[in-house]
């Protein structure tokens, strides 16, 4: 019985986070609080000195890049 709640408070912080991380890459224009709050969570290449910024291909990965899934 422990197990799945474990499973399931984990699958909600995933929820929680992957929302904000989704729409940064879709929409990056659009206003997103969440994620302003989240990038300061991500490993940067700075290291502590730096958090917020240059976060991306270190902290952050996306794939596959958004570039690839155009429609053709």
């Amino acid at each position: 019985m422990a197990d799945k709640k474990t499973n399931s408070s984990g699958l909600q912080l995933a929820d929680l986070v992957a929302r904000p991380i989704g729409l940064s890459t879709l929409r990056p224009g659009q206003e997103n609080r969440a994620f302003d709050v989240l990038k300061h969570k991500f490993f940067c290449r700075g290291g502590r000195k730096r958090t917020g910024s240059d976060y991306e291909g270190w902290g952050l990965k996306i794939y596959p890049s958004p570039e690839s899934e155009r429609p053709r």
